[in-house]
């Protein structure tokens, strides 16, 4: 039987997990204060991980708004960053790998959000092709809190049957359960059925703290702002990949972590589709968000991970930013005005962020929004022009 935990505490898997994770973040001063003492950091981490003394440090916890989503995120310290890196990087990643399939676009290495887009334009090409049509439909799902509501007893179950190491397994406990939610503020009867109720982090981050005694704890949720997270966000739905991809026989399928698209040419048969993964939905516990579920016709166009799609009567793809993205740069824009005016923001800051934003947005078929946005841009920084 492997030995995951020597694999996961070897000197130079953990001194290579340091150098990826200070990457983006050189400048915090706990991260710079670790890398003096790198050496002994990493035999003090190696030491408490074969000894069984690793214990992991409290999150630090925040709220973050981030294109145009606002969410909940529980950061680590650079210790443990560390270990998760090495983790996902020398075991998870190279061992669930293998069980994804190859249109699950999320937080793997040579994938990410361009190449699921990419992967949706060759499946819209590739269903224009086999129908010299663009009379179909396209079925999109959307999981409703989808971080905040995986099961650790579930996960753990999935990971169990890949592993088959108790002793791996037992530390993947620990590291998932200090996910857990103090729900002690709940009634005994809420608290049976709090694991079948939709959990919202943002909503529990208002409850007056000192209702939190842990007395009761809540086995669900794997925060945002840790590697392992997104690892288990990729790898927990594989069922409902599987049942579409291979059960179903879907070629025009794809997921980026909680958002699924499936192309296809009848309405009715897509309803049905949408009816079985409901219901293994509600076997993994997760909620399909209603209001973001729905059955569109290609030809009507549709938007997905920001971009507006339309496919043509000729089979070309036409790709535009989404209004919310237009909207949410130009309220940016203003945002850096007050800033650059208060001096707490300089232009040559705003000049590089739009310019990255422009470029971007110059990929798609959005000439003359930019061109407005130029415009506006021009506008409130004319002083610097």
């Amino acid at each position: 039987m492997e030995d995951y935990l020597k694999k996961l505490s070897d000197a130079n898997s953990l001194i290579n997990a340091f150098q990826a994770t200070k990457k983006g973040s050189i400048w915090k001063e706990s991260v710079q204060r670790y890398e003096i003492n790198l050496l002994r950091n990493t035999y003090i981490l190696q030491k408490a991980l074969r000894d069984g003394t690793y214990k992991q440090k409290d999150f630090h916890e925040f709220t973050l708004s981030e294109r145009g989503k606002t969410r909940y995120v529980k950061s680590m310290h650079i210790s443990d960053r560390v270990v998760q890196r090495s983790l996902c990087d020398t075991i998870l990643i190279p061992k669930l790998s293998h069980f994804l399939i190859y249109d699950n676009g999320a937080s793997i290495k040579k994938k990410g959000i361009d190449f699921t887009r990419k992967r949706l334009e060759t499946h819209l090409h590739r269903f224009y092709r086999k129908n010299k049509s663009n009379e179909g439909y396209i079925l999109q799902i959307d999981f409703s809190k989808f971080f905040d509501n995986i099961q650790h007893e579930k996960l753990l179950l999935m990971l169990e049957k890949k592993f088959q190491s108790p002793s791996f397994i037992s530390f993947l406990r620990k590291l998932i359960s200090s996910f857990s939610i103090d729900v002690s503020y709940l009634s005994q009867e809420e608290y049976k059925n709090c694991l079948g109720a939709l959990y919202n982090s943002l909503e529990y981050a208002k409850i007056d703290k000192s209702k939190l005694t842990g007395e009761k704890m809540m086995g669900k949720s794997v925060g945002i702002g840790s590697q392992i997270s997104q690892i288990c966000g990729v790898f927990f739905p594989t069922q409902i990949d599987n049942y579409c991809k291979v059960v179903k026989g879907l070629k025009y399928y794809g997921r980026y972590m909680d958002d699924v698209y499936i192309i296809h040419e009848d309405k009715n048969y897509l309803k049905k589709v949408l009816d079985d993964i409901k219901k293994i939905a509600e076997e993994l516990g997760l909620f399909i968000n209603s209001k973001k579920t729905h059955i569109i016709k290609l030809s009507h166009g549709f938007t997905f991970l920001k971009i507006k799609y339309n496919l043509t009567e000729t089979g070309k793809i036409v790709k535009r930013l989404s209004a919310d993205s237009i909207i949410r740069e130009r309220k940016k824009l203003k945002k850096f005005k007050v800033l650059n005016d208060e001096g707490k923001l300089s232009y040559k800051d705003i000049e590089m962020a739009y310019r990255s934003w422009r470029g971007n947005a110059l990929r798609f078929h959005s000439y003359k929004s930019v061109k407005n946005l130029d415009k506006l841009y021009e506008n409130l920084f004319i002083k610097y022009f």
